[in-house]
């Protein structure tokens, strides 16, 4: 009884926290110097419509004088300047006292809106209900770096606007990047299936040729899903909690594997170029004793060079969010190349498992720390209090194509996670590795790649109406596997397809 009372009582705190929860958006602090210099430019804040709410358009939004009165927390009457701040919106520091001290103060001098500045997270400046009916000026929260920025930029004689322009549903990134996902699994796919069934034919054939020097595919036990599951579960909560020093781990480690995805994707073409192909003299030296073609030597030297590159300049926003997404895309065909599903037992089981990594790191964890946020997201995204400021290589990633203040403040990529695309990949890839076995004109593989795409837009469609990171295997995992399934069941091959049709390899284990 002790148990459940104290139960129903964390129960009760959680609703009453849930709805006491302050309500806060994104708006943007538009800054010009008073001499009119250089052209103007946008800033992140928070601010809390309860309080006053912000025009939409810049044009309505009045420009008025930006006072700094920082070196002051603005909570006793003393604190005010002798003048007031007349058709001004203050800057003053946070701390000492209640948000509702402080814009009471100022709108009680003339100001027609307050900014707080932060050296800390950005939190939404909250009050009540009557609090709320006082106040008639907008409140909001200005980061203490962009207001050093403001002043280096601009000089001390600066006038400012506040505006909350509107967010659009969808960002055309997202074109971006499902034509990069779906066109991921498809190749992938395509190549995977391809290249296995082809390999399983010459199989009685000696062949020294470049089929033999391709990497042999690796058959996925329920063991070896069992232990990956649990790796990526340990290594999820080691980022949480010790962020700073292993992100530089995974960054290392994205280097390497994308590097040899790149020469895995490259080398076929280069080995049909007609020169390059003399070999590197005898030689005792490590790797170059196998006497490699020069041509293959050369590539390798070009592809570890480009991920070099992305790893020096991998936070320049402005360009290397292109390489990582080549790099990227390259990585996940190399692992659909070389990782194998044999049955769609294996498939089910493995989709299944993540199903439930993806669904219980968004949505359950956010219950479960102290922050309130999602383990998944805040990791993917990368924590804002990071010393680091560093963010995790394993995603697609775009650059919002809209002004907004979500891209200006909260996140100016969209991402999708190599998971969201290996995944269903594997299934995909399956199908077409099936679809030859039975000649059946690749209407398992098209079926897989269509319900993807589909899961991927259900997906979209979600983050546009909850406006909050979402598992994408929520949605990919059922429409992949049911449409799979229907597809077998329509054909009557349901037990064929779920064992392999005989041609995978020990299949008395899965």
């Amino acid at each position: 009884m002790a148990a459940a009372a104290q139960a129903l009582a964390r129960l009760g705190a959680l609703l009453l926290l849930l709805a006491a929860q302050v309500v806060c958006e994104y708006g943007m602090l538009r800054v010009v110097a008073e001499t009119g210099g250089p052209h103007g430019r946008d800033y992140c804040i928070l601010y809390n419509p309860q309080w006053a709410h912000l025009p939409h358009d810049l044009s309505k939004a009045p420009l008025l004088q930006l006072q700094d009165w920082s070196t002051s927390v603005l909570c006793l009457p003393s604190d005010l300047p002798s003048g007031g701040f007349s058709n001004q919106i203050p800057l003053v520091a946070r701390g000492n006292c209640t948000f509702y001290e402080k814009v009471r103060l100022a709108q009680g001098s003339g100001a027609r809106g307050l900014l707080v500045v932060s050296r800390e997270k950005l939190v939404p400046p909250g009050g009540n209900k009557t609090q709320y009916d006082e106040i008639g000026i907008p409140v909001a929260l200005l980061s203490h770096r962009d207001m050093l920025d403001i002043f280096k930029s601009f000089g001390r004689a600066v006038k400012a606007a506040l505006y909350a322009p509107n967010e659009p549903v969808l960002d055309y990134n997202m074109v971006i990047i499902f034509i990069m996902a779906v066109g991921t699994v498809t190749i992938g796919g395509y190549w995977a299936g391809s290249r296995d069934v082809k390999k399983r034919f010459m199989k009685h054939k000696r062949d020294d040729g470049p089929e033999k020097q391709e990497d042999e595919a690796v058959d996925v036990t329920p063991v070896m899903i069992c232990m990956f599951v649990v790796m990526c579960c340990s290594m999820l909560v080691l980022l949480y909690y010790f962020y700073d020093h292993l992100v530089y781990v995974v960054i290392g480690i994205f280097c390497l594997a994308s590097s040899t995805g790149l020469y895995s994707c490259l080398a076929p073409l280069v080995r049909r170029l007609p020169f390059g192909q003399c070999r590197v003299p005898d030689n005792s030296l490590p790797y170059l004793h196998k006497r490699p073609q020069v041509s293959m030597l050369l590539l390798a030297v070009a592809c570890i060079t480009v991920s070099v590159v992305w790893g020096v300049f991998r936070n320049e926003d402005q360009w290397a969010w292109v390489l990582q997404d080549a790099l990227g895309i390259t990585f996940c065909l190399y692992m659909l190349k070389t990782i194998r599903l044999p049955t769609f037992k294996a498939c089910t089981l493995l989709l299944l498992v993540l199903f439930i990594y993806d669904v219980f790191f968004v949505f359950i964890t956010p219950f479960l720390t102290k922050s309130g946020n999602s383990i998944m997201v805040e990791v993917a995204t990368g924590p804002s209090d990071s010393a680091t400021h560093e963010k995790l290589p394993m995603v697609l990633k775009v650059p919002r194509l809209n002004t907004s203040p979500l891209a200006l403040c909260d996140r100016p990529f969209s991402l999708l996670g190599f998971g969201d695309i290996l995944v269903p990949g594997l299934l995909v890839a399956y199908c077409h590795r099936f679809d030859i076995q039975v000649h059946s004109s690749r209407v398992y593989f098209v079926a897989c790649t269509i319900a993807y795409g589909i899961g991927l837009l259900v997906t979209f469609v979600a983050l546009a109406l909850m406006q909050r990171g979402q598992p994408a295997l929520l949605y990919l995992v059922p429409c992949t596997l049911l449409t799979s399934c229907g597809v077998a069941l329509w054909r009557r091959e349901l037990g064929a397809f779920w064992t392999g049709s005989g041609f995978a390899v020990n299949t008395g284990l899965l």
